[in-house]
């Protein structure tokens, strides 16, 4: 049976399972205590509890080794029935624990809409600068592969042909250190980069300058307001000129474009980091419904790692 008390006492087989070190987990853990006699007060005295209060089975298992399970199962990605049998629950029990314990985790952990929050009531540019340094930001969506929908229509829908497979897409943001200070809610596979873009796009600074791929292109002509950079790339003549070929790109744009890569590979080290927890880099077995509270949180776990705190 895996607890706290047996995990701790080795901290790197802790870090395997947890995906956290042992003394972020500490301090993560203590934060939660702090709020839980709050957050559960206000849990059991709703105005739709349907039972008297102090009716049901208490839970099984301790606050920190509840915390311990979601972290495991969100870094593993375990079946429920496994996660069942590590902890030493029924297998209806587990979800049941984690659903109950995630606003809770959301509510101390840095998450990408506190983050977006904040950013939107920076006012010095020192302040700006702090949040993001160099005045950079970066952007850019990944895919995730769901199982094949029983709904024709969300089967053609959320077909991605360049995954070939069934898939969702999130789009996020983020400074030069790597903290998400954006993440826009799940969209179909089939959706492009820059129709997502289009339909929720962080709203930064004005002296934020945001870096994007050649996938964004055009973001320059429709967003004059926003402060962008895009990769060259070249262009085709078009139709009808058979025998041209498309223009080169001088030095000067290829070296813009070199600078400019090196600079936005943060955002794809981050896109490795949130998907170290495996529950963002297979196939995404829970409901969709759960989709971008669950990948929120790993995002927030994420932004904890970076900054070192939690409430931000």
């Amino acid at each position: 049976m895996l607890k706290y008390d047996v995990l701790s006492k080795k901290p790197s087989v802790f870090r395997y399972f947890s995906g956290l070190e042992l003394h972020e987990f500490d301090a993560l853990n203590s934060k939660i205590e702090e709020r839980h006699s709050a957050f559960e007060q206000k849990r059991l005295f709703r105005a739709d509890r349907k039972r008297a209060v102090g009716a049901g089975h208490p839970f099984k298992l301790s606050l920190t080794d509840r915390l311990l399970m979601l972290l495991v199962y969100y870094h593993l990605y375990v079946s429920s029935t496994l996660a069942a049998y590590l902890f030493d629950l029924s297998q209806t029990n587990v979800l049941k624990n984690i659903r109950r314990l995630e606003p809770l985790v959301s509510e101390v952990l840095p998450l990408p809409k506190k983050q977006h929050t904040k950013a939107r009531r920076l006012q010095t540019l020192d302040e700006v600068e702090a949040m993001f340094p160099g005045f950079k930001a970066f952007l850019d969506a990944t895919e995730q592969e769901i199982p094949r929908p029983k709904n024709k229509r969300k089967r053609r829908t959320h077909y991605s042909g360049k995954k070939k497979r069934h898939t969702v897409k999130t789009q996020i943001a983020v400074n030069k250190d790597g903290l998400i200070v954006h993440k826009a809610g799940h969209v179909r596979g089939s959706r492009h980069d820059y129709a997502l873009f289009k339909w929720r796009h962080p709203c930064l600074p004005d002296d934020v300058c945001l870096g994007v791929d050649r996938g964004y292109d055009g973001i320059q002509n429709d967003y004059p307001e926003l402060r962008s950079e895009v990769p060259f790339k070249r262009r085709s003549p078009g139709r009808g000129k058979r025998g041209l070929k498309a223009k080169k790109l001088t030095p000067e744009q290829k070296s813009f474009n070199k600078r400019l890569s090196k600079e936005r590979v943060v955002v794809e080290h981050t896109f490795s980091r949130v998907k170290k927890f495996r529950i963002w880099a297979e196939e995404f077995r829970n409901r969709l419904k759960h989709y971008d509270i669950m990948t929120g949180i790993v995002c927030g776990i994420i932004n904890f790692r970076i900054a070192g705190t939690t409430t931000l």
